[in-house]
């Protein structure tokens, strides 16, 4: 008897959605065989085919400038299982972390937040999940078998099909450390893991990545992709004006060779700095205007010369390849006619390119615990100033500014007494409990909520006297 469910996307819940873990076990042991915590009979099968669908260092990289570089399913029938206990294999509860994005037009996004998260959290998997009328970004972690759940899920919805994903591993350590949180369920699995185990985050926003221009759309017109293996040659041809697209947090440990540093701190400062770079100033273009209504002929040379040579060739990049997709569709926008950027971003780049053959240079900064990543997506060195949520090496935490859990060489200055005040008071929490905000965090202590409720009964005993 199968269950009949009104909406197609509480159906592919149901058929996804885990059972209870019990202290025995965190998932089920069958993958092909899944229950619905709130329905009492019925159970799903599904078939569990699913791969995956594809997908800054101390010293500080060389900066270059634009000056120099002119110079120079659900239908499906069920599949009966005989073995309702398989054993299961070794990789799929192997733990992996997957970045996944995917523009779309998706204006009743909202409607996902609800089952996704729930999935998320029967599933054990952590991470930060974000939702908008542009589609959908996130980076999940998780055992393989649970990521690869959530990510067919999402894909689902026909609008979702084909995620851009890329995979990282996960080291050892790392791994033994969610898995024996997991387990005994403390608060938190501590700063070494990828990711609060017990954690997700699913947030609606306007934007999947905020450049805070409605109007520039990557479904519309994107730039034109280029693979690892193409990259190293696109940037070295002297006709090509390489633009790192990130923030200066990010470009501060890490770049591609010659690319140019915009310097921003948020990526909704990048069109400005495109305005201010090759377009001409506003005062320079009236004066030009009233030189050729005058000479009634074209814009003489000093005037010309106001102006910003355009470049031939723009290649541009970014840690996963989201933030160009917006940065490309802008820089058409504008009038720019050969635009690049690299497929997959900088962490597809590190992954697929040796390090003998590569042109990048210190570490890639990601946004998770991990702080940074080298070549083979392995972990890199930078700690993470958890005042500023900025990268720190070595050497900035010998620094008298740094002070662990408060402040950093690079936010020091900016902060007031009472701001570090209140970062000793969180880092005192956590030292304490293992997370902010101590073991109560987010419900009421027992013992205020039964007086609350005392108080609630004794009104209502009054207002009816």
């Amino acid at each position: 008897m199968m269950l009949r469910c009104g909406s197609p996307l509480l159906l592919a819940l149901r058929m996804l959605s885990s059972s209870s873990p019990s202290s025995s076990s965190l998932f089920f042991s069958n993958p092909k065989l899944y229950h619905l915590n709130s329905s009492p009979q019925p159970l799903f099968v599904l078939p569990f085919n699913s791969p995956l669908s594809g997908f800054c260092a101390s010293s500080h990289p060389q900066r270059m400038t634009l000056s120099m570089c002119f110079s120079a399913t659900t239908g499906a029938d069920p599949i009966p299982t005989s073995d309702p206990h398989p054993p299961q294999s070794s990789d799929s509860q192997s733990l992996v972390v997957v970045s996944f994005y995917k523009f779309a037009d998706f204006p009743d996004h909202a409607d996902l937040r609800k089952p996704l998260r729930q999935l998320c959290q029967d599933l054990y998997v952590s991470g930060g999940i974000i939702l908008a009328r542009e589609g959908i970004n996130g980076s999940i972690c998780g055992t393989r078998e649970s990521v690869e759940r959530v990510l067919m899920f999402i894909q689902t919805d026909d609008r979702l099909k084909g995620l851009r994903q890329i995979e990282s591993p996960v080291s050892p350590e790392q791994e033994a450390i969610h898995h024996g949180h997991s387990s005994s369920s403390p608060l938190a699995a501590g700063e070494d893991a990828p990711f609060r185990w017990d954690h997700v985050r699913v947030k609606l926003k306007k934007e999947i990545v905020t450049l805070g221009m409605p109007d520039v759309s990557p479904i519309e017109k994107v730039g034109k992709y280029v693979s690892p293996g193409d990259w190293n040659a696109l940037i070295s041809d002297p006709d090509t004006v390489v633009i790192d697209v990130r923030n200066n947090y990010e470009t501060r440990i890490g770049m591609f060779k010659g690319a140019v540093d915009p310097c921003t701190t948020a990526f909704r400062d990048f069109p400005s700095w495109v305005e201010e770079q090759f377009q001409p100033d506003a005062a320079n273009v009236e004066h030009a205007e009233m030189e050729k209504e005058r000479s009634n002929e074209s814009i003489n040379e000093d005037a010309e010369i106001s102006k910003p040579k355009m470049p031939k060739r723009v290649a541009m990049y970014c840690t996963g390849g989201i933030r160009c997709e917006k940065a490309t569709s802008f820089m058409l926008s504008k009038g720019f006619e050969e635009v690049y950027h690299l497929k997959g971003g900088i962490l597809k780049y590190l992954e697929e390119i040796p390090k003998t053959e590569s042109l990048w240079e210190g570490e890639c900064f990601v946004f998770d615990k991990r702080v940074a990543v080298e070549h083979g997506l392995i972990q890199g060195n930078f700690k993470l100033c958890y005042g500023c949520k900025q990268p720190v090496s070595d050497a900035d935490m010998e620094a008298p500014e740094w002070e662990y859990g408060v402040s950093c060489p690079y936010c020091y200055s900016t902060k007031s007494e009472e701001e570090k005040e209140r970062a000793r008071a969180r880092q005192r929490q956590f030292e304490a409990w293992g997370i902010i905000g101590g073991p109560d965090k987010g419900r009421r202590p027992a013992a205020k909520a039964d007086s609350i409720k005392s108080d609630q009964i004794q009104t209502n005993d009054s207002a009816s006297a």
